[in-house]
């Protein structure tokens, strides 16, 4: 993908994020495993793309899969899943949640 279509993409997962009303809230500095910064933005960014909004409740580098990132977002339906993408921020995987399908 270019960086042109990367851009493009980017801009519209703000756009439709703005739209649903979904909030990002990205896991805080002390949390084991948090990436702040940019390049967790654009992870977000591409990962509520994915799942259409929601909010996504934490970002955290990843090695599962191939998964060079992991976003847990809450959908508007009330649903929580896993969302794990590569280096270029392409979707590798969404899993449900382990925690909120019962697996404590």
């Amino acid at each position: 993908m270019n960086k042109r279509t990367i851009g493009a993409t980017l801009a519209g997962a703000l756009l439709v994020t703005g739209l649903a009303g979904g909030a990002v809230a990205v896991a805080g500095g002390d949390q084991e495993g948090s990436a702040p910064g940019p390049d967790a933005d654009r992870a977000v960014a591409a990962a509520l793309a994915e799942t259409g909004g929601g909010e996504a409740n934490a970002v955290e580098r990843d090695s599962e899969n191939g998964a060079v990132w992991e976003v847990e977002v809450t959908k508007a339906d009330g649903s929580t899943v896993d969302v794990r993408l590569d280096g270029d921020l392409h979707v590798i995987v969404v899993e449900p949640d382990v925690e909120d399908a019962g697996g404590h």
